[in-house]
């Protein structure tokens, strides 16, 4: 005896359904997501980094009593710690901006997230956590086509 067999209902909503998802890949690529992160990562540590100085890289009197108080590392005096992080917070989120050292840069700014979560907020990993999924994406991919270690051919 012969089975008919007939299709599934949902087969043609799974098929509609990977269409979409298969044109949202080759439209959402790699390179335009590695820019989002590179961008989006970029921000948040730029615009702390403003926060602790005044002018271009004069560190505020400001920044000196958090690192004392409120971010006070082991190991490291206050006053190098607040030089350390400004500085940081600047040149890692530029190079990350145009894409130049992107895996270097992202690794420093995850070591940088990680004595945050591990020292000053360990409350706050759900935020630390974020931007880590970031910084790791940027650590294996790189920076995307859109960016200078590419036109460098800098992997």
């Amino acid at each position: 005896m012969d089975i008919i067999h007939l299709p599934h209902p949902g087969h043609a909503l799974r098929q509609r359904w990977n269409l979409l998802a298969d044109g949202l890949q080759r439209l959402l690529g790699e390179s335009f997501l590695c820019l989002v992160a590179r961008l989006g990562i970029a921000s948040i540590f730029f615009l702390s980094g403003r926060t602790k100085v005044e002018g271009i890289l004069t560190i505020t009197p400001s920044t000196y009593e958090l690192f004392q108080s409120e971010y006070a590392l082991p190991l490291i005096p206050p006053h190098i710690a607040a030089h350390l992080a400004a500085y940081a917070e600047h040149l890692f989120p530029l190079l990350l901006l145009l894409g130049l050292g992107t895996r270097l840069s992202a690794l420093a700014l995850l070591g940088m997230t990680s004595v945050i979560e591990v020292f000053v907020y360990p409350d706050a990993w759900p935020t630390h956590l974020s931007w880590a999924g970031l910084l790791l994406l940027l650590i294996a991919r790189g920076g995307g086509n859109w960016s200078l270690d590419r036109l460098l051919r800098i992997r």
